[in-house]
């Protein structure tokens, strides 16, 4: 079994070396049951020194021109060599437990794709609500965060991978193109409780409450205009870090 890494970055020379520490010391759990597995950088355009770092930290790098989180992680499956594909983003840290358990729902032979909990790195109040409401959503309705997935990779493939509509909620939209296929392969998408993926709080302090509130706000009544225009996912796409 060989399993493919994949990591979009977007100006990321800040957070992205201790990320990639993290997975490489994750990774002991693929060798524990001896699989192979590769890490994939997509740079997505960035005007810093992400590249680079990700060179020098052993990860092969792929560059995709157009600033877009789907389609940064579309260039990195496109060089992908694994037979299952894990998507984890740059400021978030995967531990062995989390692979370990991928791995059990991987064997199991009953799980098509999946995906994680989240604990933010802070104790902030707006945090704790936040990833709670979050994640009481996404093992209620089998959503699969952006910050973790992981996908058999020939399924990926079939469905044409990450829409290259959606600037943000891009994950959303894969679960549900990914629901038929579980169905029809008598296979499900889980999400990993016990072993929560930690992830970056960064958003919370770089944006103020009203501008992070008037996006959840727009894209809950607005979804599709809301998330398939940048300039109202601003969020991701400004450059702040």
């Amino acid at each position: 079994m060989t399993i493919s890494i994949i990591l979009p970055a977007f100006n990321e020379e800040r957070l992205l070396p201790t990320t990639l520490r993290a997975v490489d010391a994750a990774r002991i759990a693929f060798d524990r049951v001896g699989w192979v597995s590769e890490v994939i950088v997509c740079d997505n355009n960035s005007t810093d020194a992400t590249g680079r770092i990700a060179r020098e930290l052993g990860a092969r790098v792929v560059f995709e021109p157009v600033n877009m989180i789907g389609r940064a992680r579309n260039a990195g499956a496109s060089v992908a060599t694994g037979d299952w594909l894990v998507f984890i983003d740059a400021d978030s840290q995967p531990s062995i437990d989390l692979f370990s358990a991928m791995i059990d729902a991987i064997r199991s032979g009953r799980v098509l794709a999946g995906g994680a909990t989240v604990r933010m790195d802070t104790d902030s109040l707006l945090g704790r609500m936040g990833t709670a409401f979050w994640n009481t959503a996404s093992r209620l309705r089998r959503l699969m965060a952006g910050s973790f997935i992981f996908v058999e990779a020939a399924a990926f493939r079939q469905i044409g991978g990450f829409s290259g509509q959606f600037y943000a909620a891009e994950e959303i939209d894969l679960t549900h193109r990914l629901r038929p296929l579980a169905r029809a392969s008598r296979r499900r998408i889980v999400i990993l409780s016990k072993t929560p993926l930690l992830t970056s709080a960064r958003k919370l302090k770089l944006y103020t409450p009203l501008e992070i509130g008037r996006l959840i706000v727009s894209a809950a009544f607005r979804p599709k205009a809301t998330l398939t225009d940048k300039q109202a996912c601003h969020l991701w796409y400004d450059g702040r870090r």
